[in-house]
């Protein structure tokens, strides 16, 4: 017997989705998967492999999705997987993505399907980024590896933020802002325009960053004023 090579209309048959691993077992890492539901709603687009995370849960199933083991199980996949890395820690995203050497394994990016990205906004953004529901994107903006823009988060014109920065919901930069490698915005903190945060800085939640802001340091308070800075 001979089986079919062609789906029931004649054509090819379907190709398989890609498998989608999720590092971060905790409650980001379940914001992500219903961002992943999200997506495949709109367009299937991933097949879910399971999570992975250095730390077990509780449960062997979150969500009706398997746990599979730590980073080192992961990184002796037998089989191709695309990785996406939910932890809300830019240092700690970092690091697991420093650990994942396998040749087998490719960063994906995953954006809400209401985000607007159409080619006329000129927008570069890198792999490994997770861009949640409600964020807004205007024109001429570059994401780096690996960024994190949670719920509603808004982006101006000409910004840039660099590798592993983290935007918690309705942060908000403002247009030619400039955020170094590992940046950390609060919730509802806000950067204003042109302002330039240097690397690892974390902005407190509803802080205002009217001035520029040097590295490793907290800031918080309108006008966002620094409070101590990191060894």
């Amino acid at each position: 017997m001979t089986l079919s090579t062609t789906s029931p209309s004649g054509g090819p048959p379907p190709q398989p989705l890609p498998q989608l691993a999720i590092v971060g077992a905790g409650g980001l890492g379940r914001e992500v998967l219903v961002l992943v539901h999200q997506i495949n709603e709109v367009r299937p687009t991933w097949q879910l492999a399971g999570f992975f995370d250095d730390q077990a849960p509780a449960s062997a199933i979150i969500h009706d999705v398997p746990y599979l083991g730590s980073t080192a199980a992961l990184n002796a996949t037998i089989e191709p997987l695309q990785v996406i890395v939910a932890v809300g820690n830019g240092r700690s995203r970092a690091a697991i993505v420093q650990r994942l050497t396998s040749p087998l394994l490719r960063f994906a990016t995953l954006i809400h399907p209401a985000v607007a990205q159409q080619p006329y906004q000129q927008l570069q953004i890198g792999e490994g980024c997770i861009i949640g529901q409600g964020c807004i994107l205007t024109t001429d903006i570059q994401l780096g590896r690996h960024v994190l823009l949670n719920l509603g988060c808004t982006i101006g014109h000409d910004a840039v933020l660099e590798d592993f920065c983290s935007l918690m919901p309705h942060a908000n930069v403002g247009g030619e802002a400039y955020l170094e490698t590992g940046v950390y915005l609060g919730t509802n903190a806000t950067i204003i325009n042109k302002v330039r945060i240097g690397a690892r800085t974390i902005v407190g939640a509803g802080a205002v960053a009217v001035r520029d802001l040097p590295t490793d340091c907290t800031a918080v308070g309108v006008p966002a004023t620094v409070i101590k800075t990191h060894a």
